[in-house]
């Protein structure tokens, strides 16, 4: 069987808040994503999709009339966006900051090496990361039978 990420080709990460108005201005003008879309009272929600038109993935945030949903659960929650070459790092960085957002420092210690963490109006954390993305063989060894199989969790 083929794994999902051989036949998909576009992925969006989707969360509820409860302000939608804070996220578009975090990841609008601080992280300088473009709103894709939004909607308002479909079936009781309202959200927005934001990303960037040229990639395969996106985030899109959602609000639930009459139900709240609190902050994050840990300061462990991270999207990282890796930047290979310094200039582009440092403007995003700039960016964040222009903008009138504060780094935090990162609750595991390895993300303030040659990273920034930025934290979302909910709770959710961004990572700004200098550097290329380590390909996984390089990162571990990981023999994947070592995991149970679905049907051996019930």
């Amino acid at each position: 069987m083929a794994p999902v990420s051989s036949g998909s080709k576009k992925l969006r990460i989707a969360r509820p808040s409860d302000d939608l108005a804070k996220l578009v201005a975090f990841y609008r003008d601080g992280l300088g994503f473009s709103v894709l879309g939004r909607f308002d009272d479909h079936d009781g929600f309202d959200g927005v999709m934001l990303g960037h038109p040229d990639q395969p993935y996106h985030l899109e945030f959602t609000h639930h009339h009459g139900h709240a949903v609190g902050r994050a659960p840990t300061r462990e929650n991270l999207l990282v966006f890796y930047f290979p070459e310094e200039g582009a790092w440092l403007a995003a960085l700039d960016r964040m900051l222009d903008a009138g957002f504060v780094a935090v420092p990162s609750e595991n210690p390895y993300w303030d090496r040659q990273g920034k963490t930025f934290e979302d109006p909910d709770g959710y954390r961004i990572v700004l990361q200098q550097g290329d993305w380590p390909q996984a063989p390089t990162m571990i060894d990981v023999d994947n039978s070592s995991f149970p199989s679905v049907d051996k969790l019930g």
